[in-house]
C-alpha cells in the first residue's frame, strides 16, 4: 500500500490560508488586550495616573515603578493604561462619524448615476485631496482643543475612502443577476440601496476601518503631540510624547514609553486589518 506525497500547490494554499489565520489572530489578540486595559484600568494600574510625587520624578525603570516615571513623579506604567481609554474612545467616535456617511454618499453615487453621482463624488474628491492633519489641525484650532471636537476634525478628512469604496461597489452589483432579481419583484429606491446593497458593501467597508485604524490612531496622537487634543492632566498618549520630548536625551522613557504604546496600538490595528481583508476578500478563494 502505498501512500501519495501532496504536491506543492495542493499545500501551498492551506500554508497561506493558516499565515492569514495567524496574522489575524494575533492582531484581534492584541486589539483585545488594549480593549481589556482600557476597560479595566483601575484594577490593573498600579498608581493613579494623575498622582504627583515630586521626590520621585524622572525616576528610570524600577522595581517600584515598572515604566519609570514622568516630570510630575507620575507613575508612566498607569498613566499609558489609561491613556488607552481616550484612544480607543476617539477611534469610536470617529469610525462611528465616518462609516455611515461614507457609505452613504458612496452608495447614493454609484445607484444613483448621472449628475448627482458626479457631484457626490467631486466632493469626495475634494475631502481626498485635503492633508488630515493639517485640515484637523485647523478645525480644532476654531473649534477648541477636545476629544469631541479632536473626533469631529478628524472625522470630517477620513470619510473619503469610504465613499470611493462604496460607489466602486456599488456599480459593480447594479449590474449583479442579483439586484436585477430584486427589481423584478419590486424592490427599487432606499429598500434596494440599504437592504441589499448595503450588506454586500459592510464586509469590506469593516476591512477599510480596522487597517485606516493605525493611521487615525497616529493622527490623533499628533494631535495629542502639538496641544490640540485631549488637554492635561488627563493621560493621552501624544500629549505624553510631547512632555517626553523635553527630556528625550536625559531621560528617554518619558517620551519612550508612550511612544511605544501608539506603535503597539498602530501594529494591533494593522494586522488585525491585513487579516480581515484577506479573510473576507472573495477574490483569493476562501
Amino acid at each position: 500500500m502505498t501512500h501519495s506525497l501532496p504536491d506543492a500547490e495542493s499545500v501551498q494554499p492551506r500554508v497561506v490560508k493558516t499565515r492569514r489565520n495567524i496574522t489575524l489572530m494575533v492582531g484581534l489578540s492584541l486589539v483585545g488586550l488594549l480593549i481589556f486595559a482600557a476597560l479595566f484600568a483601575p484594577l490593573l494600574a498600579p498608581f493613579d495616573p494623575n498622582a504627583q510625587e515630586m521626590a520621585v520624578r524622572l525616576m528610570p525603570p524600577s522595581a517600584s515603578h515598572w515604566l519609570g516615571t514622568d516630570g510630575f513623579g507620575r507613575d508612566l506604567l498607569s498613566r499609558v493604561i489609561y491613556g488607552a481609554r481616550p484612544t480607543l474612545l476617539l477611534v469610536a467616535l470617529i469610525l462611528v462619524l465616518t462609516i455611515p456617511v461614507g457609505m452613504l454618499i458612496g452608495i447614493s453615487a454609484g445607484y444613483l448615476g448621472g449628475w448627482s453621482e458626479r457631484v457626490l463624488m467631486r466632493i469626495t474628491d475634494i475631502f481626498l485631496s485635503l492633508p488630515n492633519l493639517v485640515i484637523a489641525l485647523a478645525l480644532v484650532a476654531m473649534m477648541g482643543p477636545g476629544l469631541m471636537n479632536g473626533a469631529l476634525a478628524l472625522a470630517l478628512t477620513s470619510w473619503p475612502p469610504f465613499a470611493r469604496q462604496a460607489r466602486a461597489e456599488t456599480l459593480a452589483l447594479r449590474r449583479s443577476d442579483y439586484l436585477a432579481a430584486a427589481r423584478m419583484q419590486g424592490i427599487n429606491g432606499l429598500r434596494l440601496m440599504f437592504g441589499h446593497i448595503l450588506p454586500l458593501c459592510l464586509p469590506t467597508a469593516v476591512v477599510r476601518a480596522a487597517l485606516s485604524l493605525g493611521g487615525i490612531i497616529l493622527a490623533a496622537a499628533g494631535l495629542g503631540f502639538l496641544g490640540m487634543g485631549i488637554q492635561p492632566p488627563t493621560a493621552e498618549w501624544g500629549s505624553m510624547v510631547a512632555e517626553g520630548s523635553k527630556v528625550i536625551f536625559d531621560q528617554w522613557w518619558v517620551a519612550a514609553v508612550p511612544g511605544g504604546a501608539i506603535l503597539f496600538a498602530s501594529l494591533a490595528f494593522n494586522l488585525t486589518g491585513d487579516g480581515l481583508r484577506d479573510r473576507l476578500d472573495t477574490r483569493n478563494g476562501n
